[in-house]
């Protein structure tokens, strides 16, 4: 309660009785609390507001006389400042659910005496729902039950009982002998013109998971269980939640909501008016478009980010500012004038109780209202509301801007529209159009899909036209919708958010790879509508935790979820390098994270899945080490994962599980189902490509090894190109002991004394053996091309070797290390960044290394950084002549120490 004084109290007091009548009446009905509002006692006041039962009053009197009680004493409190906004609604809320409470325990109780009220539940909607009444406001609460547990009378239906209940709680809460608790509105159930006024829960799951309307969605936003069982209604709401709350959005749920504000516009269009008569509910720049303006972007959001689902209007403007989602501006903004039109709306409801949001059009009706509220007169009260009036209107108008005019028809004007779009061949590209428009692909074929067509073709023209490459993007386009059993979702989403269709042009003019899967899975787009999907994927373990889930779920759906998880993160990972949002180096760790988030969730999962049947290996753990890319934490979009899977303990042991296995079996077996949880296509798609051949002895040795024989295979028995490999080496699972041990392993075999000549002799055939058998693919290859990235790798990994120093996985540390030493030139720091920036970003806009096209140059330009396409060749070759000068330098210290031999 704020800290209004005691004159501020009386002052109030005075305005009431002088300028609301309804008001005055309760100070006459209602002598003791008038009394301590006399005083300045604001907190005395609500405290004569209580329930009382010892009266011994009817249920129903009991709750009027306090419903007249606290009207007056919030009344008076409201006007002098002593109350907020929010507190004055909140005593409002939670009387509602008092009195709904003693209703329905009293209309229970009256048919059944000795039972226990249960198995019937009021779930609050509206302004009761998120604790935001009115002061005069109706409550619109739906009435579940449960057949099981509902008392009932001998040989009485469970409907017929929750029915005859449900009238009675009617009848307690708005009889009108003297005065009303609440009046009640139930046609916010299910289908009202054809159910009973209560449903039981059953049905009701059923209705919503399968028949509800649009708006129904945005209607449990604020929806909560209020009275009667509480349990059963928090239940119902568990069941619904998905229904309200969906991670892929149907975007023709907000259309009904902007619709429906359409439509409201239309039928009160006396009140649309600012001025006297304005109604602040309904009105342009009303209540109402403050609180849809919050909802559409919970709706949109919501599913994703529980924190966005605050039922009440001020709590979700701030969780949508807190998100980044909305402006700080625009939220202060809409939050001011959300309190000052509930401020105002119940002055006008204080006069005479009456349910109404319209400032009065008689000019001395007007001034009283604004008297009530300490001003000076009605034009004064008119002018503190304008300027929120004009902002909330516009605010709201740019989420539902007016329809661009629809994409022409005829030939000629639809050639000339598309040229303006920047369609070069213009009559290609409605030819393409004309097609859609005739049905002519499966999924554009029924009257729902015309209809979405068209809505979005305007904007997707614009987009698609902007694009890089507009027909290579209109015809990627036209491949996807082949494939899609329907495209209404999927227009919507695009039409809702035009920016996106910004995204989806860049997508499918430069990148194959991105637009192949967006072809098989268009609700890829979904995850580009969070404000975090172009940032960096969070750290391992936060990824982790996420692929991992809550639990519940059987395996196969988390290998499902994991792939569509993972696969979501890596096409905005892709679209980032594409839209030249981020650096590819960065990208490459992003990516790298991804994948090890998903092999730590999905061998956890794996583990726990075999340890059922097989019970554990006592001492002993599965331990994976990541090599190659994937060890130096760089992958591509298009690097498959190389592994070695390792076991600790003794290999003679035997597992204690319902069948028994040895422990060599046990761990190759288990790294067997951990490779098919990376890799096997599942029905939401594939996942990782691994490869397993850098393990000992290759394909001819088994697929998981123990540490022991891990450790000598390395002493006595490893190529020095395993020894080379085992330079960007990453254990990336098991437990930190186990980690800890096979780091120790890598470390002293890395810094192990080596016979230098062999060494260069072993690495510089190894290199010459690569060059005749995997020949670079195209001009664009910057991995495998004379002085590439693996040349470079070949530098790096002698040095480190020969000199037992510079190690770590990641490349960009390691050269950093060994120029720093003055073992190699400055100049490989800039080639080694240059290189791994092109790899990354021409495994997507040019995966077959071939000279891209004009538009994909532009792309590669943006993701260097340099001026034109001449500059960027011009420092590939700088990169390539230092890589090859440090190359050619190893050569000839090879030859020359084995002439010396």
């Amino acid at each position: 309660m704020s800290g209004a004084n005691a004159t501020q109290v009386r002052s109030a007091l005075e305005r009431a009785l002088a300028h609301a009548p309804y008001l005055r009446r309760l100070a006459g009905r209602e002598p003791d609390v008038a009394a301590a509002l006399e005083q300045g006692d604001c907190t005395r006041a609500l405290d004569l507001c209580g329930f009382s039962d010892a009266s011994g009053d009817p249920v129903a009197s009991r709750l009027r006389r306090e419903k007249r009680r606290l009207a007056l004493a919030l009344a008076v409190g409201d006007l002098a400042g002593a109350l907020t906004l929010e507190e004055v609604t909140g005593h409002l809320s939670r009387f509602a659910d008092r009195a709904l409470d003693r209703a329905i325990e009293a209309a229970i109780r009256e048919r059944t005496p000795d039972a226990e009220p249960r198995g019937f539940v009021a779930l609050a909607l509206g302004k009761h729902g998120s604790g935001e009444l009115n002061y005069s406001s109706d409550i619109d609460p739906i009435l579940l039950f449960d057949p099981a547990t509902l008392p009932r009378r001998a040989s009485e239906e469970p409907v017929e009982a929750a029915v005859r209940i449900a009238r009675r709680v009617v009848e307690i809460m708005q009889g009108t002998g003297d005065g009303y608790v609440f009046r009640i509105d139930l046609r916010l159930r299910p289908s009202p013109e054809a159910t009973p006024l209560a449903i039981p829960v059953s049905a009701a799951i059923s209705y919503y998971e399968s028949s509800a309307l649009p708006w129904e969605r945005a209607a449990f936003i604020r929806a909560r269980s209020a009275a009667g069982d509480i349990a059963l209604g928090q239940e119902f709401l568990s069941a619904i939640r998905p229904f309200v709350w969906r991670r892929s959005l149907d975007f023709g749920a907000l259309g009904e909501i902007r619709a429906l504000t359409r439509r409201i516009r239309n039928h009160y269009e006396a009140g649309q008016r600012f001025g006297p008569g304005y109604d602040l509910k309904r009105g342009r720049g009303g209540i109402r478009e403050v609180e849809f303006f919050a909802q559409i972007h919970q709706l949109i959001h919501g599913g994703r980010d529980p924190s966005l689902r605050a039922p009440a209007t001020l709590d979700a403007l701030a969780a949508l500012g807190a998100a980044g989602l909305v402006g700080a501006d625009d939220v202060a903004a809409l939050s001011e004038a959300y309190r000052l039109y509930r401020t105002v709306e119940h002055r006008l409801q204080m006069v005479e109780d009456q349910q109404t949001h319209s400032l009065p059009r008689d000019s001395a009706a007007l001034d009283n209202v604004a008297r009530l509220d300490a001003r000076e007169d009605g034009a004064a009260l008119l002018d503190a509301l304008r300027p929120h009036v004009e902002r909330v209107g516009a605010l709201y108008d740019s989420l539902d801007p007016p329809e661009d005019g629809a994409l022409p028809r005829e030939d000629e004007p639809l050639e000339l529209a598309l040229a303006a779009a920047g369609f070069t061949d213009a009559g290609t590209a409605a030819q393409r159009i004309a097609g859609w428009r005739g049905g002519g692909i499966r999924a554009l074929r029924s009257p729902a899909a015309q209809q979405a067509l068209e809505a979005v073709l305007p904007p997707l023209v614009a987009a698609l036209g902007r694009a890089p490459d507009p027909a290579t993007a209109l015809n990627r386009f036209d491949a996807m919708l082949s494939r899609l059993p329907s495209a209404i979702n999927l227009f919507r989403l695009l039409e809702a958010r035009p920016q996106l269709a910004h995204l989806v042009g860049d997508v499918l003019s430069l990148a194959p790879t991105l637009a192949e899967m967006l072809g098989r899975r268009p609700e890829l787009i979904d995850g580009l509508i969070d404000a975090s999907a172009l940032a960096s994927p969070p750290d391992v373990g936060t990824l982790t935790r996420r692929f991992a889930g809550a639990g519940g779920e059987d395996y196969q759906a988390l290998l499902d979820r994991v792939r569509r998880d993972v696969n979501e993160l890596r096409f905005a990972e892709g679209v980032q390098i594409v839209s030249a949002v981020s650096d590819p180096l960065e990208v490459a760790a992003g990516y790298s994270r991804i994948a090890e988030g998903a092999l730590v969730a999905l061998t956890d999962a794996t583990v726990a899945e075999f340890e059922r049947a097989h019970g554990r290996i006592p001492g002993g753990e599965l331990l994976i080490l990541a090599l190659g890319r994937f060890g130096g934490a760089a992958l591509t979009h298009a690097s498959d994962l190389d592994l070695v899977y390792l076991f600790t303990g003794d290999h003679l042991a035997e597992s204690d599980g319902p069948k028994p296995l040895g422990a060599t079996q046990y761990f190759n077996r288990l790294a067997q189902r951990v490779t098919a949880a990376l890799s096997v296509p599942t029905a939401a798609g594939p996942l990782y490509e691994v490869d397993t051949r850098l393990r000992p002895s290759g394909t001819q040795g088994l697929l998981a090894v123990s540490l022991d024989s891990f450790a000598r295979y390395q002493r006595e028995g490893a190529w020095t190109w395993e020894h080379m490999a085992l330079a960007r080496a990453r254990p990336v699972y098991g437990s930190g002991e186990a980690r800890t041990a096979l780091q120790s392993i890598i470390d002293g075999t890395l810094g192990r004394e080596r016979d230098e000549a062999s060494l260069l002799a072993d690495a510089v055939k190894m290199r010459g053996d690569m060059a005749r058998h995997k020949p670079p693919a195209g001009p664009l290859d910057v991995k495998l091309m004379d002085g590439g990235l693996v040349d470079l790798e070949f530098v790096i990994h002698v040095t480190q070797l020969v000199h037992r120093t510079g190690f770590d996985p990641r490349l960009r540390v390691a050269i950093g290390r060994l120029c720093e030493a003055g073992l190699l030139p400055d100049t490989l720091r800039p080639a080694y960044e240059l290189l791994a920036r092109l790899l990354v970003t021409l495994r997507l806009i040019s995966p077959d290394a071939q000279e891209p096209s004009p538009a994909a140059r532009d792309a590669l330009v943006r993701a260097r950084g340099v001026p034109d396409w001449p500059a960027l060749l011009a420092a590939l070759d700088a990169a390539r002549q230092s890589v090859r000068q440090a190359w050619g330098a190893i050569v000839a210290q090879a030859g020359n120490l084995a002439g010396e031999a």
